[in-house]
């Protein structure tokens, strides 16, 4: 449990000309001659050739593309039709055409797929070698697989930068003849981390699957010559954790190959990490393969994590591998806080099934058991979850409730209690109501009564995240407008180093899917709304939507880019 799959957090280390004198109205055609060169097979003279020919002035400059879409876009408001059918040749004709839609044209005639494309292309001609071969390790370690095919379509000899990304691409012929000239090299880190790591790392099985057996290999090849196959790098600067190389392969990477390797190799299953995260995954293969090779879920949050998701298979095949259902955990061995609660008033807080509720229970689960001064069947009329309220008082728990549970019950179903809450009694779950509804679809009636009631929509949780933050990341933009409207301070930042925008953007990439999640639309409002956008916002984006509406917006409000780092 760790920052890497957590809200508004600092990724992997990675991270112009007049226009012409053409008539804006008649605009039909630019000439981008040079920049997309067909592919070249003359080898490594070509490729040098070829970048030369992107740097060269016949390359037109990103300020240039944006002009000539803004061109295009009032020569087709103009009723232009030379204009209009420049557009329908690459967007449909259905449609209202949009800004967005005349920079995927201006992309597509320069010869790239899409306007994230045309820009990262722009870009990466702009960088030094090293600095490409940098984002290309940035790439291997996220699952950006656009931005690892751009790279090494432009300059396939990239990978050779350095031995890192030799083994993260799976490059066994290479790998083996650099550790056979010299066997230390198997061991010595690249940057943070070791070659194992690396290959844990990345995610590049996802793009390369026929990759698979090299991969393998690479594996293998390390282990004999000295690699620890429990080995792991800092989860940040001010931790002794470590993120193993079985959570990279087996989690952060869902490589189940790899991570079965590592694991018939020796690699700890009770590293602080993988048990959690398998939780998460949208399959069981890999929780149950830990559970195989002898994972223990107490100590671990991985109960509760996989009650977040209502998860009947997963919670079974915990509590039969013999997870202890009334165990509050410690804090994480990161220091980050574990948000410790019994599985049971965890169920009840999440909405779980009544199935669910009944299995907890014949597990073990005490029914009547208290936890920030409220029993299971409090929590599930507090955030009323009407299923797991019924089943609890099917199996017999006690249905009292206090008159702050009461008052907190009527807020769930949309009514202002008459009595305002009195905060000083009220538990610090209690407190923090806000930001865990926040993260539910369909809550807002509760969430206005709540705040109409007394609770500070600016209060924050254990991760420093406040309501507007919790909307942002699952991106839920009806919440996220109305946390807006009570006007936040949007450059306040979260446990994680993020702002509002910032972690909008990060969730786009890495929070679970929720029902009508957008988070486009959640980043509109927040920019709408004054939030600044910094230059790593877009580096850093490895969402081809995201990336292309920040693009779009920056082209039409240009104040709104921040260059401050």
């Amino acid at each position: 449990m760790h920052f890497q799959a957590r809200p508004g957090n600092v990724r992997e280390p990675m991270r112009a000309a007049p226009g012409s004198a053409d008539s804006e109205s008649t605009l039909t055609h630019i000439d981008y001659a040079g920049f997309s060169p067909a592919p070249d097979t003359s080898g490594s003279s070509g490729h040098a050739n070829r970048r030369k020919a992107l740097s060269s002035k016949t390359l037109t400059s990103l300020d240039q593309f944006r002009k000539d879409a803004r061109r295009l876009k009032k020569a087709i408001a103009s009723g232009d039709h030379a204009a209009l059918a420049r557009a329908h040749k690459y967007v449909s004709a259905d449609k209202p055409l949009k800004h967005a839609d005349c920079l995927h044209v201006i992309a597509r005639e320069a010869g790239q797929d899409s306007w994230p494309q045309l820009k990262f292309a722009v870009e990466s001609a702009a960088m030094t070698r090293s600095e490409r071969a940098e984002r290309l390790k940035t790439a291997l370690f996220a699952g950006q697989h656009w931005i690892t095919a751009k790279l090494l379509g432009d300059d396939p000899a990239l990978s050779d930068e350095n031995l890192g990304l030799q083994i993260a691409l799976y490059d066994l012929v290479s790998v083996r003849e650099a550790i056979e000239a010299d066997p230390q090299k198997a061991l010595i880190p690249i940057g943070v981390r070791t070659p194992l790591l690396h290959l844990a790392f990345s995610k590049e099985i996802h793009r390369s699957p026929s990759k698979h057996a090299d991969m393998l290999a690479l594996a293998e090849l390390l282990l004999s010559h000295g690699a620890d196959v429990n080995d792991g790098f800092p989860a940040d600067a001010n931790t002794d954790h470590k993120l193993s190389a079985l959570y990279g392969a087996l989690c952060h990477a869902d490589n189940y190959e790899l991570g079965e390797f590592l694991l018939r190799h020796g690699a700890d299953p009770n590293d602080n990490e993988s048990l959690y995260h398998a939780t998460e995954l949208a399959h069981t293969r890999a929780l149950k393969l830990l559970l195989q090779f002898g994972a223990k879920p107490d100590g671990t949050n991985a109960l509760p994590r996989a009650l977040d998701f209502n998860d009947l298979d997963k919670v079974r095949m915990l509590l039969e591998a013999g997870a202890n259902p009334n165990l509050l955990e410690d804090n994480h061995p990161s220091g980050q806080p574990m948000n410790t609660i019994p599985a049971l008033h965890q169920a009840a807080r999440r909405g779980c099934s009544g199935e669910v509720v009944s299995l907890l229970v014949s597990s073990g689960a005490e029914l009547d058991s208290q936890w920030q001064g409220h029993s299971a069947y409090a929590l599930a009329r507090i955030h009323c979850h009407e299923e797991a309220a019924r089943s609890l008082s099917d199996l017999g728990c006690n249905t009292n409730l206090t008159p702050d549970e009461q008052a907190l019950a009527a807020c769930a179903t949309g009514e202002v209690p008459s009595k305002s809450l009195d905060l000083e009694t009220l538990t610090e779950e209690d407190r923090r109501l806000l930001v865990r509804l926040a993260s539910e679809p369909g809550r807002l009636p509760q969430i206005k009564a709540l705040i109409a009631a007394g609770l500070d929509p600016n209060d924050t949780d254990e991760m420093g995240l406040s309501p507007l933050h919790a909307a942002g990341w699952h991106g839920l933009p009806e919440k996220t407008a109305y946390f807006l409207s009570l006007k936040p301070d949007l450059s306040r930042k979260n446990g994680f180093g993020g702002d509002a925008l910032d972690t909008v953007l990060h969730g786009a990439e890495f929070a679970p899917e929720k029902p009508g999640a957008d988070h486009v639309h959640c980043a509109r409002l927040l920019l709408e709304n004054g939030s600044r956008i910094y230059p790593d916002h877009i580096k850093g984006c490895g969402d081809e939507e995201m990336a292309a509406f920040l693009e779009t917006w920056i082209s039409a409000h240009p104040e709104s880019l921040d260059h401050r780092t």
